[in-house]
């Protein structure tokens, strides 16, 4: 590879690796946290374990890439679908929260795990 196409390559690179810092520098992590604290969310997910819900991680995994990914967590946060939860179904807590920044955020901060 010639010097300007390392070059390049390094520039896209280091500029990669700002936008994924940027983007995680977003979330405001003690602010998420307490929402799915305060809405209970712990009670059927965890960041990496499957409960009765799935992970976090798996979430944001199963969505990434995914050019509506906000959208539809958003979506499901804020409107109680149907869930199946040991075979039965049953209504998705919504978040307990009406701030649409604050829901981002924590939209955002599950995305990012």
């Amino acid at each position: 590879m010639g010097t300007s196409k390392q070059a390049v390559l390094v520039a896209v690179v280091a500029w990669a690796g700002c936008l994924g810092t940027a983007l995680a520098a977003d979330v405001d992590d003690a602010a998420a946290q307490a929402l799915l604290k305060k809405s209970d969310c712990g009670k059927c997910h965890s960041v990496d374990k499957k409960k009765d819900g799935p992970s976090f991680h798996e979430t944001a995994t199963k969505l990434k890439g995914k050019p509506d990914a906000e959208d539809e967590v958003y979506k499901h946060l804020t409107t109680g679908p149907m869930v199946k939860i040991d075979g039965k179904e049953e209504k998705h807590k919504v978040v307990k929260s009406t701030d649409e920044a604050e829901i981002k955020n924590l939209v955002r901060w599950i995305l990012s795990r």
